[in-house]
């Protein structure tokens, strides 16, 4: 059952992109995070965008403070508001899972995306990054606090979300040319997130 509910991702935040525009606060409960993230680039560094949504608040924070952004979404409506509000960038509707780009960004960003997918599916997208990652990229993503899945609720549907065990994460970080700089399990200073930031 809960790959059924995995599996149902890309297609809930389709059919629901216009209530998520809506539901989605564009407080930046994540700026200090963001900030750290931004200021290990360098000004005006381009980074990628995994799972951008409609692009706000956080594309747009980024943009505002001077960085090119390349935003990925699987779904078109999300990547067509996107397009609307920031015609200057690049959007890219995909599937960040078999993403390739034949190119590299300063920054990697997977924000509350990357813990949509299944376990298995998240050990497959080390490589993704590492693929996509410029000399002494900055990476960060957010994740469970634990080995495990858990099914939330958005619109009445079930919502599917996993994590690997921090272990598994540091070693695939290390494996992949990647290392640590900071981990913080459910930071109660951003929402709970559990925050992994990483350099190449």
């Amino acid at each position: 059952m809960t790959s059924d509910h995995a599996h149902n991702i890309v297609s809930q935040y389709e059919r629901h992109a216009a209530a998520f525009d809506t539901q989605r606060g564009r407080g930046l409960f994540e700026r200090e995070w963001l900030d750290r993230f931004l200021d290990s680039l360098g000004p005006g560094g381009a980074v990628l965008d995994l799972g951008c949504g409609m692009g706000e608040p956080i594309a747009r924070y980024m943009i505002e403070r001077g960085y090119r952004i390349t935003g990925v979404d699987s779904s078109p409506n999300m990547i067509r508001m996107c397009g609307e509000r920031f015609p200057e960038q690049t959007w890219i509707v995909s599937d960040m899972r078999r993403l390739s780009l034949r190119q590299q960004y300063d920054g990697i960003l997977a924000w509350d995306s990357f813990f949509h997918l299944t376990p298995e599916d998240q050990r497959g997208m080390f490589p993704v990054f590492a693929k996509h990652s410029g000399e002494q990229a900055a990476l960060m993503f957010t994740s469970g606090p634990a080995f495990g899945e858990a099914i939330g609720s958005f619109e009445g549907e079930p919502l599917y979300h996993a994590s690997l065990d921090p272990d598994e994460y540091r070693s695939l970080l290390k494996t992949h040319g990647f290392r640590v700089v900071d981990y913080v399990a459910e930071d109660r200073t951003c929402g709970g997130h559990t925050i992994w930031l990483a350099r190449r």
